[in-house]
């Protein structure tokens, strides 16, 4: 691991960090902001950024740092693909290769030599991150904004265990059924939609999935809210099967990053309530 910056913030410490990833096989790119050192590991918050986003945008626009100093967490945010892998076509779009990884493993040629986000953000990075950092293995909890939200979402109904608290800015909730998801999963898995349940929120609740209670809050005003992100869709689910899901949607916000610097203290209480009460 290298130590690329690190800057003392609300008295812990903001880093970012690379890796030679053995499942991308290219160099990634990850933030740690660590609080003041505590007794013990601590809990970790795991923050999945969306289309375009590295490993920047959340520690520099949310304000996450401030809350996850009060409530003692560790925030990791990963980057969003491999980077600088030369295949064809991955700079071509916003929303398919470089930075939209989509949180997958691909099994379509050529992706699947590199786009295994999916596997990396459960096995490879945590493994790195606690054997270089004092975070507690037990409390987890896993959130993020639009891909990032759908990574979470997906993530944490197939690891309930893993992943204690689970919540989500503008979710994409239902990939399978919307054009973002449906160019991912085509692109990355191919035309087989039975290949693409595993790595649709709505697909997992209704195959049964459960965790905690999820929080989700969703702008009124995000452009991307009936045609990408259907978060109704994700509700009906939910009732149907009995899953705890807490909706709050948000009159005048948008999809960008000011709505989620207005909430995410709210998140970060959340998580911190349910991993510190473990």
């Amino acid at each position: 691991m290298k130590t690329i910056s690190e800057q003392k913030c609300f008295a812990g410490t903001q880093g970012t960090y690379s890796h030679i990833s053995e499942l991308t096989a290219t160099e990634m790119r990850f933030a740690v902001y660590e609080p003041a050192r505590a007794d013990g590991p601590m809990p970790i918050l795991w923050y999945l950024s969306g289309l375009t986003c590295t490993e920047e945008n959340f520690v520099i626009k949310a304000g996450a740092q401030r809350y996850a100093a009060e409530h003692g967490l560790m925030l990791v945010a990963p980057d969003t693909s491999p980077r600088g892998t030369n295949l064809p076509g991955e700079d071509d779009a916003y929303d398919f290769g470089s930075g939209a990884g989509f949180y997958l493993d691909a099994t379509r040629t050529p992706w699947s030599a590199h786009y295994r986000m999916y596997s990396y953000i459960v096995t490879e990075l945590p493994e790195l991150v606690f054997q270089h950092f004092p975070a507690d293995p037990v409390r987890q909890g896993i959130t993020g904004h639009s891909m990032g939200g759908h990574g979470a979402l997906t993530i944490g109904l197939k690891h309930p265990s893993t992943y204690r608290s689970v919540s989500a800015f503008s979710p994409i909730c239902a990939p399978s059924r919307v054009p973002w998801g449906k160019k991912a999963l085509t692109g990355y898995l191919g035309d087989d939609e039975s290949a693409w349940a595993q790595y649709d929120a709505t697909q997992l609740v209704l195959q049964g999935c459960r965790t905690s209670r999820i929080l989700i809050d969703q702008g009124e005003a995000d452009e991307f809210l009936q045609e990408q992100l259907r978060p109704d869709v994700f509700q009906a689910a939910c009732d149907k099967m009995k899953q705890p899901v807490e909706i709050r949607y948000q009159a005048g916000y948008d999809h960008s990053y000011y709505f989620i610097a207005t909430f995410i203290g709210d998140h970060i209480r959340f998580h911190g309530q349910a991993l510190n009460a473990i």
